[in-house]
């Protein structure tokens, strides 16, 4: 959990670090011609980021259901249901962020 924790904070200081260097970069946006590429990449990042997220929650959602089913196996159907709202609820967070880098990269 610690790593994960260093992590995310390495790429939130990458993003701040970016944006502190997008201002300066602002003039010479507005001179230049533009051909989507940075939409791409945005999609791709936002992908990315929320595939990982995701995955690290629905993966810490059922360590703790089947740490739980192991210690009382007679709870397995009550365990089981919400777990899986649970991680449906997680994937539906991904999509959401698919749905938008497919806004992004179609220009909706």
């Amino acid at each position: 959990m610690k790593r994960v924790v260093q992590i995310v904070t390495a790429i939130a200081t990458l993003f701040v670090a970016v944006s502190a260097f997008a201002s300066e970069a602002a003039a010479e946006v507005a001179t230049m011609s533009y051909d989507g590429t940075g939409i791409a990449y945005a999609a791709a990042a936002a992908i990315a980021i929320a595939a990982f997220g995701g995955a690290i929650g629905q993966s810490m959602g059922i360590k703790a259901a089947l740490d739980s089913i192991g210690r009382n196996p007679s709870a397995a159907s009550k365990i089981t249901t919400p777990m899986i709202i649970g991680l449906a609820m997680i994937e539906s967070l991904v999509i959401y962020a698919l749905v938008i880098a497919l806004m992004l990269v179609l220009k909706l």
